[in-house]
């Protein structure tokens, strides 16, 4: 068997809370939750469980997220309906912008627990 991620523990404030948004951003449903796991499923088979920790003790992680330029689309008019700051650059130093590298769009916006999320329509260097 090739390796493969499988799944990752995103840690929230508020385990329902997180996985909510970023679910409704990128258009996926959260499962049904299991111990102190929120699920959200990917297409390609990694689940996301946001789990809640005190928030001194989190510390910001980074998620990309490659989608279509349909999905793109779609997810980018949430966020800007949701009033979300989001950026073209990992920095937070080009607000209200998006990029254009490698030929596609990507943006970067934070989660209700400050983690640096990504939606991007082309692999970088790719």
């Amino acid at each position: 068997m090739a390796v493969q991620l499988n799944h990752t523990i995103i840690h929230a404030r508020d385990a329902r809370e997180s996985a909510e948004f970023l679910a409704r951003i990128l258009g996926l449903e959260i499962g049904t939750p299991w111990g102190p796991f929120v699920p959200v499923d990917t297409a390609n088979g990694v689940t996301l469980d946001f789990a809640a920790i005190p928030a001194e003790s989190i510390v910001m992680q980074h998620y990309a997220f490659l989608v279509s330029e349909e999905e793109f689309t779609a997810a980018f008019e949430r966020i800007e309906q949701a009033g979300i700051s989001y950026y073209a650059d990992p920095h937070f130093k080009q607000p209200g912008e998006i990029n254009h590298n490698d030929g596609g769009r990507g943006v970067y916006f934070l989660d209700p627990a400050g983690h640096g999320m990504e939606i991007i329509t082309r692999p970088y260097g790719g």
